[in-house]
C-alpha cells in the first residue's frame, strides 16, 4: 500500500522534442512536456475538449530511453511521482514547480495526431 500513496499515471502527447542533460554530478536528465486531454459536455450540451500540460522529468536509464525513443507528438503512458521543489528567481520572488519524476514509460502510438 505505500506504493500508492505518491503515484501518477498519464496518457499523453508529448507537445515537443525532450530536453536532455548530462552532468558529472547528477548524471542524464530528460525533461518533457506532456499534453493530456479531456472532454465533456457542458450545460448546453456542447462538447468542451481541456488540456492539461505536465512537466515530466526523467533520470538515468529512463532518461536514455526518452533520449532514443521519444519525439513531439508521441503518445505515451508514464508513471511516477509528483515531485514538488521551490527557488527564487532573479527578481527575489520566490517560484514552485511541480514536476513528474517519471519511473516507468510506454510508447502507445508513433503516429502524430
Amino acid at each position: 500500500m505505500n506504493n500508492l500513496r505518491n503515484k501518477v499515471q498519464l496518457i499523453g502527447r508529448l507537445g515537443a522534442d525532450p530536453e536532455v542533460k548530462s552532468g558529472a554530478g547528477y548524471g542524464k536528465l530528460a525533461k518533457f512536456n506532456l499534453a493530456t486531454d479531456e472532454s465533456y459536455k457542458n450545460a448546453k450540451g456542447e462538447k468542451v475538449k481541456e488540456t492539461q500540460w505536465h512537466t515530466l522529468i526523467a533520470w538515468g536509464k529512463t532518461a536514455d530511453f526518452v533520449e532514443k525513443y521519444l519525439t513531439k507528438g508521441i503518445e505515451v503512458v508514464v508513471e511516477g511521482k509528483l515531485i514538488n521543489r521551490n527557488y527564487t528567481d532573479k527578481n527575489d520572488v520566490k517560484r514552485y514547480i511541480t514536476e513528474i519524476q517519471v519511473s516507468d514509460l510506454v510508447i502507445v502510438s508513433h503516429s502524430k495526431k
